[in-house]
């Protein structure tokens, strides 16, 4: 199975950046995981909520596969502690997931083609955090949930 994070904008920030980076060079050893950055959406200001997302949708649409399993990271989704996490990952490999694509959208969420082409959503937390923090703290708990399937001492609990 391979794991990808798709995301909008670039991460500008070089703390982000810094521990992004050193988390997937962790999960190199457990997974194919990448991270893919769609770039903004030129003249933004000029659209509507609604345009915005239609068009942000469009370039997540073009990256995506019909074979894919797509799960939202969205506030409205299901909470998982990162024990239930890892078990959810574990469940896609043993299932035959061959790409896993969590997503995480603009400022103003999903468009409705790609709530209906998704699997799932997934909530990392009921409070809302930055995009950019967002990717840092899936990119920890995918780590973490890999540390946990292989009894690593990463996790205490």
């Amino acid at each position: 199975m391979k794991i990808s994070l798709i995301c909008i904008g670039k991460t500008d920030d070089s703390y982000l950046i810094q521990g992004i980076d050193s988390f997937q060079k962790r999960l190199k050893f457990y997974i194919n995981f990448k991270m893919v950055a769609i770039p903004d959406i030129k003249n933004s200001k000029n659209l509507s909520k609604e345009q915005q997302k239609a068009k942000e949708a469009e370039q997540i649409l073009k990256l995506i596969s019909n074979t894919d399993c797509i799960i939202l990271l969205d506030e409205r989704g299901k909470e998982y502690r990162s024990i239930e996490f890892a078990d959810f990952l574990n469940k896609k490999m043993v299932s035959s997931t061959q790409h896993l694509v969590f997503v995480i959208g603009g400022p103003y969420g999903f468009d409705t083609s790609i709530e209906k082409r998704a699997d799932g959503k997934i909530s990392l937390s009921k409070m809302t955090f930055s995009h950019q923090m967002i990717r840092l703290f899936f990119s920890e708990q995918l780590y973490r949930a890999f540390s946990i399937l292989k009894n690593e001492p990463y996790h205490h609990e």
